[in-house]
């Protein structure tokens, strides 16, 4: 019989779909998402050059307590990404370099923990996606029970378990799992607009048309001024 706590069975978001979105920045997908769905920025690349995507596999720990990341890390599949509710605490770190060697050999994608790590640098060396609050040389206990499998919050944000993820030196972006797929082709029209005005900035191109519009509405000019 199963735990109640421990939900193993969840639709996840499809690979080719993972596969499509992770071309585009959380940046645009953000963007097309509403600008919804960005984790505090509190919860940052360890190295600035990690980035990841895959489907959330979400667990939730008491504060300073790793149990049951060490669960999660026998259950989640190739391809996924954890993550971890950890209450934001940066009293101690939630995961080091054993366990990510672990996460890594089981493929998992990245982890994402809403608390601290260590050992930094070795994690570094194995160039395996982490983002966290930051760093803590203390470790955790193995005592508290959670639960894995669940809707989580993350960085200020629902996490269900399966839902896209997808992080970089920005920060980390959650899109549930039926949406991710009806925002490809809105986020291949927003990256190919804003490459074809980069492209315009270049050659001297510097208008704003949306500027004076927005200026007049919000008050800063009346009706006929211009800058």
């Amino acid at each position: 019989m199963s735990s109640p706590n421990i939900n193993k069975e969840f639709d996840r978001v499809p690979a080719d779909v993972v596969a499509k979105a992770a071309v585009f920045q959380p940046a645009i997908l953000s963007d097309v998402n509403g600008r919804r769905g960005a984790f505090h920025g509190r919860i940052r690349a360890l190295r600035p050059n990690m980035k990841l995507a895959g489907p959330a596999f979400t667990v939730e720990v008491r504060p300073g307590d790793n149990l049951m990341i060490h669960a999660a890390l026998a259950l989640a599949k190739p391809g996924d990404v954890l993550v971890i509710d950890g209450k934001g605490d940066q009293t101690c770190a939630l995961m080091g370099t054993i366990m990510m060697q672990a996460a890594r050999k089981r493929g998992l994608a990245g982890v994402i923990v809403d608390a601290a790590v260590r050992d930094s640098l070795e994690i570094e060396e194995m160039n395996f996606p982490v983002f966290s609050v930051g760093t803590n040389p203390n470790g955790p206990t193995k005592e508290v029970g959670g639960r894995i499998g669940y809707p989580i919050s993350c960085g200020g944000v629902t996490v269900h378990p399966g839902d896209f993820i997808t992080a970089d030196a920005d920060g980390v972006m959650c899109i549930e799992r039926e949406k991710i797929g009806t925002l490809l082709e809105k986020a291949q029209e927003k990256e190919t607009a804003e490459s074809r005005r980069i492209a315009g900035i270049k050659e001297g191109k510097l208008g704003t048309p949306w500027l004076l519009p927005s200026l007049i509405t919000a008050g800063v000019l009346k009706e006929g001024e211009e800058l």
